[in-house]
């Protein structure tokens, strides 16, 4: 029986889709680190501007609502305070999240 099962056409295409998802979601964990630039050491919670490849829309403003307050948006960024140093990788998991830096002094 279980012979016959891997055999199957359907299980061939039920593997190949598990893999693809796993190597997905492990690209997305390998290439989270290098979006997020230039944070020197200092306080645990941090002011950041994440931008995106499009201007962010409600989803994407109340997806990065639960990792600090959101301040504004600029043209396809999003300002958002209070983020724990910790979550940073987090953030910048999602495919559409290109850079996440600090936000400048005065912005």
């Amino acid at each position: 029986m279980v012979r016959d099962a891997l055999r199957s056409r359907k299980t061939h295409i039920l593997l190949v889709v598990a893999g693809c998802y796993l190597a997905w979601e492990l690209w997305l964990t390998i290439a989270a680190p290098f979006k997020v630039v230039n944070f020197a050491s200092g306080p645990e919670k941090v002011n950041i501007l994440v931008t995106l490849p499009f201007p962010p829309e409600r989803f994407h403003v109340q997806r990065f609502q639960t990792y600090g307050r959101v301040s504004g948006t600029q043209e396809n960024a999003v300002e958002v305070r209070g983020v724990k140093r910790a979550d940073l990788t987090t953030v910048a998991r999602p495919y559409w999240v290109t850079r996440v830096e600090p936000i400048q002094p005065g912005g």
